[in-house]
């Protein structure tokens, strides 16, 4: 078996790279070339964490079979750790032989930003100049990153946190990948979504982060905080102004709470959805059909995405002599 580390990972996978990969993976999923069942969530309620199991299998061209597991502990922040820890495991899809274990806390983040960046790519407006970022933990370097990779034009970039030293943070880290761009740190939302253009909301709350009426027409909003449906990050009002897209609409309707509060509520129904991101890839939907409508993306992780990119990270690995070689 080959491990594989975070810096492997990133070093075999730029953003670029792994957007393309994930793309190409929600069109398997799309059509019906990849078995993804619902992921197991186990609760540490003791620490207000949620485990999850995520199996899957890749047909296709590519096929790739594995398993990731990532544990969800916000309270970890309070003690200088990663809120989420995660491992994928690969196996050969051909003889179900053991073939690597790569990192997955990165690799989490990777595909995470990996996926909004493919619903930026197809629903944000072309002329977009403006990012607002919502959260500055281990999820909101990807989504900047991967939001900036398929729309350069972006030359400001807001974040809004509830701490200005990780604000700070990121945008240093920022600032170290290369974006030359004006990054500015809000207090509160209301000046910043007053210009922007692509919103990326990467938190934990369980409340809604701003009210409907300060999103301006031809936003377009990845929501990738929310995992359960006892948290919401996007308001249910916007939710039922905006046209909807999901990763899967199975996992979306059974855990993503933005959607099934706005539901709960009577503002839509599943018919609100337009459909998955991997229908809008292989043409089987129409994304944004007018610059003044509001496009929201709702993910909450499905394990296509790191199967593609965990696959691909396995092979340039080879490629580059990359990682560690352990005999079972």
């Amino acid at each position: 078996m080959r491990f594989l580390s975070a810096t492997d990972v990133a070093q075999a996978v730029p953003m670029t790279a792994a957007i393309d990969a994930v793309e190409q993976a929600f069109g398997m999923l799309a059509r019906g070339e990849a078995d993804i069942p619902l992921r197991t969530a186990i609760a540490t309620p003791a620490y207000a964490a949620t485990t999850f199991f995520m199996p899957g299998r890749l047909g296709g061209d590519s096929p790739a079979l594995g398993l990731k597991t990532v544990s969800v502990f916000p309270q970890n922040i309070y003690r200088a750790e990663p809120t989420i820890y995660a491992l994928v495991t690969l196996f050969d899809p051909a003889s179900g032989r053991p073939l690597a274990v790569l990192d997955g806390t990165y690799l989490t983040a990777l595909r995470t930003g990996a996926a909004s960046g493919v619903a930026t790519r197809w629903l944000a407006r072309p002329d977009a100049r403006t990012l607002v970022v919502f959260g500055a933990g281990a999820q909101a370097l990807p989504q900047a990153q991967a939001v900036l990779a398929v729309r350069p034009a972006i030359n400001n970039v807001w974040i809004v946190n509830r701490t200005r030293d990780r604000a700070t943070l990121l945008a240093a880290r920022l600032r170290g990948e290369g974006f030359r761009g004006d990054i500015r740190i809000a207090t509160d939302p209301t000046m910043p979504l007053a210009e922007a253009d692509v919103i990326c909301t990467a938190t934990s709350s369980a409340t809604p982060l701003f009210t409907a009426n300060l999103v301006r027409p031809g936003t377009h909003i990845n929501a990738i905080g929310a995992y359960r449906p006892d948290m919401a990050e996007i308001p249910p009002a916007l939710v039922a102004r905006s046209r909807l897209f999901v990763d899967q609409r199975h996992a979306a309707w059974a855990e993503a709470g933005d959607l099934i509060q706005a539901r709960a509520a009577g503002l839509i129904d599943e018919q609100h959805c337009i459909g998955e991101v991997g229908e809008l890839v292989n043409g089987m939907v129409a994304g944004r059909t007018a610059a003044d409508e509001i496009t929201l993306f709702k993910s909450v992780g499905n394990a296509v995405q790191d199967l593609a990119v965990a696959a691909l990270a396995l092979q340039r690995a080879h490629e580059l002599g990359l990682g560690t070689e352990v005999a079972l």
